[in-house]
């Protein structure tokens, strides 16, 4: 193990060169890979450590007493593999999200008001996007996802630090309730076989929840979604027979009757490692030093390779629990504001049901 957490040399680009990274990158779509190839990716990984620590200091100096939630995540193996797999034309050295912060916000007006004074922020990282690119608010994706993403390359002036310029990290900005929405496509990953999130399985879910999207969209957010051709009523309509055929809400309730049975015990530490075991036991184990968790992290991902394994950080346990709900299952905001939206557009009472949404 020791020889896959080696320090990374101070003169060369983690893992070896970005050549060297990317050709790991490529037997690991392959199925080709080694133990180099995973030793190099391991390294690759582990330089990112040093990327967040740097924007956690700056994005929770320009967050300190906003109310905006701040949270921090290695972007798990299992998910780098299966996105190398899903784009077969991806360069391991140029993903973008392997280091990523979650910002959430209470409106689009605040969300947009601090990003437009972060990209005027004086510091030596480099925002790669425009702004327009990737916002999936002006412009939601056809799955429903509404949000913005910047990636940023890293740069610095140190000479210990130079081996890391050009890594690369991704700042995902959502309000309350676009996270509320994300969440569910997230857990509906988890629970069933379908991944509407990346558009596979039965495309009933996709359809189910960009059709939700919409429903948050409009009546919270004043924003049209995928369907802005659809009147509300129809939205609604369409929305309900598809969580009659699913029973997708009666599912994502029945998870949350058991939430309370979940051990989070990250409270008084601020870096969490959740591990998922394929029938959906959740264990947290908990660290004070980031070093330490980031070890921990890739020695249990070779001893555990059958478990689905992340690395999360945040100030406070209940920021943990908002920013990464997903992995504890909780979609219970998602079920309140779906259920509320429906009844503003359509004029009719609905609570979830034993089967599905039903009319009062």
């Amino acid at each position: 193990m020791k020889d896959i957490e080696k320090d990374i040399n101070k003169d060369t680009f983690p893992g070896g060169s970005k050549s060297r990274v990317n050709k790991a990158g490529e037997n690991v779509r392959n199925n080709t890979f080694n133990f180099e190839d995973l030793r190099v990716i391991a390294e690759w990984r582990s330089a990112h450590r040093n990327v967040l620590n740097t924007f956690q200091a700056i994005l929770r100096n320009r967050t300190k007493g906003s109310g905006i939630v701040v949270a921090q995540r290695h972007k798990r193996k299992t998910t780098i593999f299966g996105k190398l797999k899903r784009f077969p034309d991806m360069q391991l050295a140029r993903m973008d999200d392997v280091a990523g912060f979650r910002l959430i916000f209470k409106s689009i007006e605040e969300l947009y008001l601090f990003r437009e004074k972060f990209h005027k922020a004086n510091f030596l990282h480099k925002r790669r996007n425009d702004d327009d690119k990737y916002d999936y608010i002006k412009n939601p994706k056809s799955t429903g996802y509404r949000g913005i993403h910047d990636v940023y390359s890293y740069d610095v002036n140190s000479i210990n630090g130079r081996n890391l310029k050009g890594l690369l990290l991704e700042i995902q900005y959502r309000t309350l309730i676009q996270h509320s929405w994300a969440t569910a496509v997230e857990v509906i990953g988890f629970i069933t076989e379908n991944q509407p999130k990346f558009q596979e399985g039965d495309n009933r879910y996709q359809i189910a929840m960009a059709l939700a999207s919409e429903i948050l969209s409009r009546y919270f957010e004043k924003k049209l979604g995928p369907y802005p051709e659809k009147a509300d009523s129809d939205v609604v309509k369409e929305f309900l027979k598809l969580d009659e055929d699913l029973n997708l809400l009666r599912t994502l309730a029945a998870l949350n009757e058991g939430l309370n049975t979940i051990e989070t015990a990250a409270t008084t530490k601020r870096n969490a490692i959740l591990i998922f075991t394929p029938d959906g036991e959740l264990e947290v184990r908990t660290f004070r030093g980031a070093t330490e968790a980031l070890r921990a992290l890739f020695i249990l991902e070779n001893e555990m390779p059958g478990k689905d394994i992340v690395l999360v950080k945040a100030d406070r346990n209940e920021d943990i629990r908002l920013a990464f709900k997903n992995y504890f299952s909780d979609a219970q905001d998602f079920i309140d504001l779906i259920t509320e939206g429906c009844e503003k557009l359509s004029g009719k009472k609905y609570i979830v049901g034993y089967n599905d949404l039903q009319i009062l």
